[in-house]
């Protein structure tokens, strides 16, 4: 089966629900009854980060069985991963980091990027490689939301916008939520993987409806 990767699919489309699980999957075969659940709750949006060999086949079997779910790649470290994520059917790109390498192979084919950043300086230099949309990682450990808000001070008139991830639970959630620069929030506490390696399906589609509550409000 093709996939229609959607390459140049406007970031509207992505943050029009404000919520991105971050999924850590350790076998293929776990990839589809995963993004299942997660849309059973009512979450369309995942990223899949390249931390196991299996990444890009995830990707491609979530894109192949579900059209409609929006998949991205995470933890792309190279301009290699990112290729291998294009071409597995990845439609969007995250980084916890700021490659020019990754750049550039994110412009070439025009996979919307989102670079991690954690200071003003860094911030710059993304804006100056030409990307707005900007991961905020780790979250929690680099001051939370007050730090990002401290942050947004000098910057929120650019129209930079962030995806703040790490240590943010549905607890928290709605605190960054709150904050009209976040264009969305990154959260792993749907995907446990125990819960997947066990196959409690049902449990992730709770945790996802809980967590799609949030975004109701």
């Amino acid at each position: 089966m093709s996939i229609d990767r959607f390459i140049v699919m406007p970031t509207t489309t992505l943050f029009h629900q404000r919520l991105i699980c971050v999924a850590v999957i350790d076998h293929p075969d776990q990839a589809v009854p995963f993004a299942e659940a997660l849309v059973a709750g009512g979450l369309n949006n995942i990223e899949i980060t390249f931390r196991t060999a299996g990444a890009a086949e995830c990707i491609r079997r979530i894109r192949q069985a579900l059209p409609n779910v929006i998949v991205g790649a995470g933890t792309l470290l190279t301009a290699d991963q990112l290729k291998e994520a294009v071409n597995a059917g990845a439609q969007f790109g995250v980084s916890p980091g700021l490659s020019e390498a990754v750049s550039k192979a994110a412009h070439k084919t025009k996979l919307p990027l989102f670079p991690d950043v954690v200071t003003p300086t860094e911030i710059i230099r993304a804006m100056d490689l030409g990307w707005k949309h900007l991961k905020f990682f780790p979250a929690e450990a680099f001051g939370g939301v007050n730090a990002l808000k401290a942050l947004i001070g000098p910057f929120g008139h650019t129209g930079v916008k962030f995806i703040p991830t790490g240590g943010i639970t549905a607890s928290t959630l709605p605190n960054y939520l709150a904050i009209p620069q976040v264009a969305a929030v990154g959260g792993s506490w749907m995907a446990d993987r125990k819960l997947m390696s066990e196959k409690q399906w049902d449990k992730i589609t709770a945790l996802a409806a809980h967590s799609a509550t949030c975004l109701e409000h």
